[in-house]
């Protein structure tokens, strides 16, 4: 569980900032994003390897 604690006189909108920091941080978005839906194991292995396969292209050809 993210926490941001608060002092006497602080303000708001410093933090939400460190909150979001925390948050992001933590990786909390990008695993809540990864588990929305169901992926088969056939198609995750197909998505790794189009992923390895961008990174190489990408480092063959930088711009």
């Amino acid at each position: 569980m993210i926490e941001v604690t608060l002092q006497e006189g602080d303000r708001l909108d410093w933090a939400l900032k460190s909150f979001k920091k925390k948050v992001e941080k933590s990786g909390l978005l990008q695993e809540l994003r990864r588990r929305r839906h169901y992926v088969k194991p056939s198609v995750m292995k197909q998505l790794k390897s189009a992923a390895a396969q961008r990174r190489a292209r990408s480092r063959r050809n930088p711009r």
